[in-house]
């Protein structure tokens, strides 16, 4: 009987591609794959593009300051569950791999009432709330940076790094060129604000355009509804709400970003040896995850990083430009970096804790 798994994971696009990152190596492997996510989650969007079964189920949020929905919420997480029971009872995975995010505490719980094996995985360097509560039903917990092994069970805890989807590393810059219209030759500044852009870093770029496109040309991710028609016509600019598939292309192509922190971009970063400026969401938009990813890879010596509280027109443009001087700087610490193979050790425990199907 052919091995099926259940991935699980949503809310944002980070939550997801390590789902996708792992797909080559389970379909060559034999692995039958379905999906558990919510029913508008970004989730379901990313996983239709690849044709895997997917089921949704109810999901709730829960939050750790005042909330009114806080009173509406741990119903959903309950409907939830019992949605998810009933999907794995039918399905009869041999194990489920959860890449964090809300609609995976319902999965895991699922599981666990199935009592069907779980191995998850923690993106940042600190647990969010969701694998917290999903780590005590887990077999094994794995975790992108090594700080974060002393949050979690010693007898769970397992440093992967963060699963990098095999396309990225095989972009095509060429290709790039071809998408974007641009000119080859001429560098090329990418800015990411995370799946859903960033207004201010938006903003900030936007109000630096002069003098950016003297030196770079620009292509720009700024999130849906965050295109500016006016900018349409400019040669040497690119906006985009969202990409996907043409992403490995342009990250060839591009010889310097400005993003966010999350770990799945940073750790594409890192893989490519690229130089980058890192912007992390603040502690009064996040947890402040993406502050201590920023920290971590600040401190290794990979990364400038300028945070929201500090960003300006004035910061941003001095940022990028001292992040350009010191390029060879940034990519020789890149260079010394021992960036696991994590799709394959995640893929070696997943293949461990599996059960047998009845």
């Amino acid at each position: 009987m052919k091995k099926k798994i259940v991935l699980t994971g949503g809310g944002s696009a980070g939550h997801v591609t390590g789902n996708l990152a792992l797909l080559p190596k389970l379909e060559a492997a034999g692995w039958e794959m379905e999906y558990i996510g919510s029913h508008d989650g970004i989730e379901r969007e990313m996983i239709q593009r690849v044709n895997m079964p997917y089921h949704p189920i109810a999901v709730g949020k829960l939050r750790r300051y005042f909330d009114l929905k806080n009173l509406k919420d741990p119903f959903k997480v309950m409907q939830g569950v019992l949605q998810a029971y009933s999907v794995l009872r039918k399905t009869k995975p041999n194990v489920v791999f959860s890449k964090g995010g809300f609609v995976a505490v319902p999965v895991v719980m699922g599981a666990w009432l199935n009592r069907i094996p779980v191995v998850i995985h923690e993106s940042d360097l600190t647990p969010g709330l969701a694998n917290k509560l999903c780590a005590p039903f887990a077999q094994k917990v794995c975790v992108t940076f090594a700080e974060t092994l002393k949050h979690i069970d010693s007898g769970k805890a397992v440093h992967t790094g963060s699963p990098i989807r095999e396309e990225v590393l095989r972009g095509d810059a060429k290709r790039g060129f071809a998408f974007t219209g641009l000119k080859q030759g001429d560098p090329v500044l990418m800015i990411i604000g995370g799946s859903l852009g960033s207004e201010k870093i938006n903003q900030a770029i936007r109000a630096n355009l002069e003098p950016l496109l003297k030196t770079y040309q620009i292509v720009h991710i700024c999130g849906k509804g965050h295109l500016d028609p006016a900018l349409d016509g400019n040669p040497r600019y690119r906006q985009y709400e969202f990409v996907s598939e043409e992403l490995p292309d342009l990250f060839a192509m591009t010889d310097l970003f400005v993003s966010r922190a999350g770990s799945n971009a940073i750790f594409e970063f890192l893989a490519l040896k690229k130089p980058h400026v890192l912007i992390p969401l603040s502690r009064a938009a996040s947890r402040g995850d993406q502050i201590l990813n920023a920290k971590s890879f600040e401190k290794a010596g990979y990364s400038r990083v300028l945070f929201e509280e500090d960003l300006t027109t004035e910061t941003l443009l001095q940022a990028i430009e001292e992040t350009q001087a010191k390029k060879r700087e940034y990519v020789a610490a890149m260079e010394t970096s021992t960036v696991r193979d994590a799709v394959g050790t995640i893929m070696k425990l997943i293949e461990k804790h599996a059960k047998k199907r009845n």
